[in-house]
């Protein structure tokens, strides 16, 4: 038993009945070792209380944690894709400790649509009549497909049934909502007429798809949308554009590729736009649909947007970002995503360079060193443009075993009170430094590193 003064202690920290139960598993794993080995453990109270704190701090410990992301790439699905901003963090506090008028109409006094806390400003930022958010942008895509195309033909060109994570496919997607891919053209050259030719009384709406996490170069060809709008506004069909990681501004201004905006295919003659909230945005996961009224409205009534919606932490998060991409002369300083896109390779490498001296003393069996690499925005956003950066690269000094040394060092990372995930590339592992953006981060980031001092005796 645990002596009354420590048993106290961890009752009040963590409950009665957490305790109890951590000591008769503790108990258990003891009996069972002993079983099974004859070997009798240590049993004496100090080493039961050790093992039962650790069990009760395990449990504890959420599943979903912070981490660093040092791979390189900056907006990384698998570690949370877009960092929020400030305005946005305090958004979602201010809603989600007290209640708030999600669907309350504060002017009326009666009930109200979740969607007027962004319809407004997605229509003000975009040039659209009326504007819809769901859960996430292949979810956007299913319920415009669901509503207006549901036992009808959808033409889409063979070039942009594109596959986006998770294996999801644009041809699935459409067949899950209830609709017939009619595939137009060639992988590569896709025309006007093929279109034309496609388009008949089965159709329900022509998509086109911005091909986003892949490039199709050489002897290429695709229609205009503005040419492509038209046909469709001849024809009386909806014309439907996924832009996938479609970003409200022009990226142009701040010296990196352009992006097509919800705004310039809409001016092109889009009746409907679809992208997410949480790529090149810079915002919390949400799937955006803006565009003609009269089909929004339509989206609005199927059953399936209730099942997709966004709840008030999100719309909250959201409507924050929207608001700071109205300043787009001081949205490089108030993005998180847009300031490591934009960050001088010079002030990389000097992070680099501090964090790499402070890693040399401790790390004896590896070279370290400051290295130019270079870094990609992720998720699926402009494959093949890399962005210049620089990493603090770790190699193994010795040739033989140098696989199981990263493995080990990798391991050591991301064992770390905040996980540091890096990538192992050309023998070595590469801490890319572009998105510690922050000052203090950084601090935070470097303050940790004494951890690894034990590495060198595993």
């Amino acid at each position: 038993m645990l002596r009354q003064d420590e048993s106290v202690i961890l009752i009040r920290r963590y409950g009665r009945a957490p305790v109890v139960a951590a000591i008769r598993d503790e108990l258990g794993a003891r009996r069972t070792l002993l079983r099974q080995t004859n070997a009798a453990p240590q049993t004496g109270v100090p080493q039961i209380l050790e093992q039962v704190k650790n069990r009760l701090a395990e449990r504890e410990m959420p599943s979903l944690r912070r981490v660093f992301n040092l791979t390189g790439t900056i907006v990384h699905t698998n570690l949370g894709r877009a960092v929020l901003p400030r305005e946005a963090i305090d958004a979602v506090i201010a809603v989600a400790g007290a209640p708030s008028n999600l669907e309350y109409d504060l002017d009326t006094g009666k009930r109200g649509d979740r969607d007027s806390h962004l319809e407004r400003i997605l229509c003000r930022q975009t040039g659209a009549e009326a504007a819809t958010v769901v859960n996430n942008n292949a979810a956007a895509v299913l319920l415009v497909l669901n509503t207006l195309a549901i036992r009808k033909e959808v033409p889409t060109s063979r070039g942009e049934l594109i596959e986006i994570g998770g294996s999801f496919r644009i041809p699935d997607i459409m067949s899950r909502a209830g609709c017939r891919l009619r595939e137009v053209g060639t992988t590569n050259r896709t025309h006007l007429a093929d279109y034309a030719n496609a388009i008949g009384p089965r159709t329900g709406l022509v998509m086109k798809v911005h091909t986003s996490n892949y490039v199709v170069e050489g002897f290429t060809a695709s229609v205009p949308e503005a040419e492509l709008a038209a046909l469709c506004r001849e024809r009386g069909v909806p014309f439907v554009v996924d832009l996938g990681s479609g970003a409200l501004v022009d990226l142009r201004a701040y010296g990196l590729p352009h992006e097509p905006t919800p705004a310039e295919t809409l001016a092109n003659g889009a009746d409907l736009v679809t992208f997410s909230g949480d790529k090149l945005l810079g915002g919390p996961q949400a799937g955006i649909i803006v565009g003609r009224a009269d089909l929004v409205a339509r989206i609005k009534r199927n059953p399936l947007k209730r099942a997709l919606r966004v709840d008030k932490m999100t719309i909250a998060a959201l409507a924050a970002v929207i608001n700071l991409a109205a300043d787009p002369e001081r949205l490089r300083e108030r993005l998180p995503a847009l300031r490591a896109l934009t960050r001088p390779l010079d002030e990389v490498r000097r992070t680099a360079a501090r964090i790499a001296v402070v890693l040399a003393p401790a790390l004896k069996d590896y070279a370290v060193e400051v290295t130019d690499c270079t870094a990609e925005i992720g998720s699926g956003a402009q494959p093949g443009r890399g962005i210049a950066s620089a990493a603090v690269a770790i190699t193994p000094r010795a040739a033989k075993g140098r696989g199981r040394a990263l493995q080990r060092l990798s391991e050591a990372f991301r064992a770390l009170p905040v996980p540091v995930i890096g990538r192992v590339q050309d023998h070595a592992c590469l801490l890319d430094c572009r998105t510690l953006v922050d000052a203090q981060e950084t601090e935070s980031f470097i303050a940790q590193l004494g951890s690894l001092r034990s590495l060198d005796q595993r």
